[in-house]
């Protein structure tokens, strides 16, 4: 009977506590997601299941020794993995809508403004006494209004350690979930006439453009950033692969296998930061609020820059693809196009989406880059 009694205090189920047996749920939740809903299932089956792996009592697989926190140490703690996914973006972006029409640069710049009005949101509430947050804490939040995961995970390894988990799983939350939380925005501050706007054809861009500018692009940030160098420096060495022409094996590696291999590992070690003990409490759930808020913030000023813009602009701009300034990319551009074919079935805005959403992920890292400098 004893020896019963030792195997049963062993057990999983023994062991289990309330917060553990709720976080099970929330990663079968996001595995849920991801296969049914099909919601990122790149980023929300290898988070889910992460997190169930880090919450089976006994295992010990996120703490210590263990496999996910070996992950995460090399992978996240030390910034690599968000440099490799920036790098394999690169790959995979195309300026040419960008330099096509440059003005929807704009609207990426725009759509950052929930970064930082989320930073003085968190300073806010820390001075009201609601929460405790520093200014370093408050910048790390913020960046998750670009909806970034690479970028959010870089900044908070280098100004918050201590919450890189809730942020990293808010970051990747809100890009993961961009088909439920931008529609509601955009149909609110966009009239049936204006979601019904046909863009005009963007012109050709030469191969020449589409090399010289990565280069340009980091050498001018770069240089008055420095601290923006490595995020914006992947992307834009990633994009040159692409461009060139002559390292096609090294392009095709970065934009398939080597970011298929990184997404796993950092899916894994974003998941392990879902333990009950560290995840359950209330600087979590204002992490997860503010991010949320920023985002809305930030899907709602890419939309009104281009209702502005249209006041000024001859050729005119549908605001829908201002709210793909955000960073999550291509899924805010093919949530403009999904939504502009709703009102008008032969308008496809996604090229020209696809404009500010690379300017979005070059906002996003001059964002981080400025944070990073005068916080760091």
């Amino acid at each position: 009977m004893e020896q019963f009694n030792t195997l049963w205090i062993n057990t999983g189920l023994y062991q289990l506590t309330t917060g553990q047996g709720f976080m099970l749920l929330v990663g079968a939740l996001l595995i849920y997601l991801a296969i049914v809903k099909k919601f990122e299932p790149l980023l929300l089956l290898p988070i889910g299941f992460g997190a169930i792996l880090s919450n089976i009592p006994g295992a010990n697989l996120a703490v210590g020794d263990g496999i996910l926190h070996i992950f995460y140490v090399v992978g996240i703690e030390s910034g690599a993995f968000p440099l490799i996914i920036f790098m394999g973006v690169g790959a995979m972006t195309d300026f040419g809508p960008l330099l096509a029409n440059p003005k929807t640069l704009l609207l990426g710049a725009a759509a950052q403004f929930g970064i930082f009005a989320t930073l003085l949101g968190a300073i806010g509430l820390t001075t009201l006494g609601v929460f405790d947050f520093s200014l370093k804490d408050a910048a790390a939040i913020g960046i998750i209004g670009g909806a970034d995961g690479p970028t959010s995970i870089y900044v908070a390894s280098k100004l918050a350690p201590d919450l890189l988990g809730a942020i990293a799983v808010a970051s990747y939350s809100y890009m993961a979930l961009v088909p439920l939380i931008q529609p509601p925005i955009m149909r609110a501050l966009t009239t049936k006439k204006e979601r019904k706007i046909e863009m005009v054809q963007l012109r050709e861009v030469s191969t020449v453009e589409k090399i010289v500018f990565p280069i340009m692009l980091l050498m001018l940030v770069a240089l008055l950033l420095p601290d923006a160098a490595p995020l914006l420096g992947m992307f834009a060495f990633g994009n040159l692969m692409k461009e060139s022409g002559v390292v096609d094996r090294l392009s095709d590696t970065t934009q398939n296998s080597l970011i298929n291999i990184v997404t796993i590992f950092l899916g894994l070690s974003v998941g392990s930061k879902l333990m009950a003990d560290k995840f359950l409490q209330l600087d979590t759930i204002g992490i997860l609020l503010l991010g949320m808020v920023a985002f809305a913030i930030g899907t709602a000023c890419g939309l009104l820059m281009a209702k502005i813009m249209n006041v000024f602009s001859k050729h005119k701009i549908n605001p829908l693809i201002g709210s793909a300034g955000v960073s999550a990319v291509p899924m805010a551009a093919r949530v403009s196009n999904k939504v502009g074919l709703e009102s008008n079935p032969h308008n496809f805005l996604l090229m020209h989406a696809m404009g500010p959403n690379v300017a979005g992920v070059i906002g996003s890292a001059i964002a981080a880059g400025i944070m990073i400098q005068f916080l760091g």
